[in-house]
């Protein structure tokens, strides 16, 4: 096994990279991540989330999608498809989405941290929930929104109406979760029915349906590529892998993908 000799890293090492990354003190931020890119770290991802909050300091918050794409229609699972005679025996026995307990799916273990981290919240939609950690974390997760789950009814229209900032960690564009509120509001986009397990007010659960944009996230590496030749995308290295730091506000990344999915994209109404 080979060592670096510039030693691991560390939550000490980590914070001082993402201040000169340009990680604002007092910051909303979202944050998606793949730690392994960064090398080892001291601690690993409790020690990421600690230098995390250093460079944000008291007056900063984290947010991290926390989605559950496992509690979906199985008629519509790819990856892998299960037999249609399978299907209504999942939709009656998968549990209803619990914000205290049920882990997210794939997000990865940065973000597990953070929704299992004391004083974390999260919000309520049973498919794409976010969790956040800081004196804005309720303003940002209350009153997550059923249909429309990425759009002005969602944790991502808060962080917008937050002025927020998006940190990509060791992760490109293609899993930015922003962009998708570029989506919903560009008029006429693809709209399909969705279903999920929910908890009822008794404790109980039960299958809702709902309809809301087909989301698609296949350009994203494209249009990311684009909004960073505007300069509106800082980059440098985090930790002591192959890990790059991505920073970007919001607000510009979304009013971006806004004109870019226009041009780019054919809607319903062509």
């Amino acid at each position: 096994m080979t060592t670096d000799a510039s030693g691991p890293g560390s939550r000490r090492s980590i914070a001082a990279q993402l201040r000169v990354l340009g990680v604002r003190p007092g910051a909303t931020l979202l944050v998606h991540a793949a730690l392994r890119s960064l090398g080892f770290v001291a601690g690993g991802p409790h020690a990421v989330v600690l230098a995390l909050r250093d460079a944000l300091g008291p007056d900063g918050t984290i947010v991290v999608p926390t989605h559950t794409p496992d509690n979906s229609d199985p008629a519509q699972w790819r990856n892998p498809p299960v037999p249609a005679g399978w299907w209504p025996l999942i939709r009656s026995e998968m549990p209803g989405f619990d914000p205290a307990v049920t882990p997210s799916r794939f997000m990865g273990v940065l973000a597990e941290t953070v929704r299992g981290w004391p004083g974390a919240l999260r919000s309520s939609h049973p498919h794409v929930s976010f969790a956040a950690l800081g004196p804005a974390a309720e303003q940002v997760v209350a009153g997550h929104t059923l249909a429309d789950m990425l759009g002005e009814g969602s944790p991502l229209a808060r962080l917008y109406d937050l002025d927020a900032d998006v940190l990509l960690l060791g992760v490109d564009h293609s899993v930015s979760t922003s962009l998708h509120l570029a989506e919903y509001r560009c008029p006429g986009s693809p709209r399909e029915r969705l279903g999920a397990a929910v908890r009822t007010g008794d404790g109980a659960r039960e299958w809702v349906w709902w309809q809301d944009v087909r989301l698609d996230a296949d350009d994203f590496a494209a249009l990311g590529e684009d909004l960073e030749a505007t300069g509106a995308v800082r980059t440098a290295p985090v930790g002591t892998g192959t890990g790059t730091g991505r920073l970007m506000r919001q607000r510009a990344a979304v009013d971006f993908a806004v004109r870019w999915l226009a041009r780019n994209r054919a809607t319903e109404d062509v």
